[in-house]
């Protein structure tokens, strides 16, 4: 058995998003996603086959939500339920450090 450690491997500088599979099987996929300023493309939106369970471990990030009139704010420990098919995009990521999340997609 080899233990990893979640804020391990992060590379010091990147221009982009950085996102990695941490373990799957059948249905499920768990995932590793580090931002730094980043955020979804203006007009575009996430809209998914699967359900995806996100929850933020440290740093800052803003949902908007389809439908919503209040953006949904994340700081380490909020974990949110976003059901299949259900338009989102990441507004805002913390500019001045980390943002990382673990996605379980399912």
């Amino acid at each position: 058995m080899m233990i990893s450690n979640i804020y391990s491997g992060i590379p010091a500088k990147r221009g982009t998003e950085l996102f990695e599979d941490i373990i799957g099987s059948g249905p499920f996929r768990l995932e590793r996603i580090v931002s730094m300023g980043h955020s979804t493309p203006e007009g575009c939106w996430y809209d998914q086959d699967k359900d995806e369970w996100v929850m933020l471990l440290k740093g800052g990030a803003r949902l908007m939500i389809e439908d919503e009139d209040e953006p949904v704010m994340l700081w380490p420990g909020d974990h949110l339920n976003i059901p299949a098919h259900t338009r989102h995009r990441v507004d805002w990521t913390d500019p001045h450090g980390e943002t990382v999340w673990l996605a379980l997609h399912y």
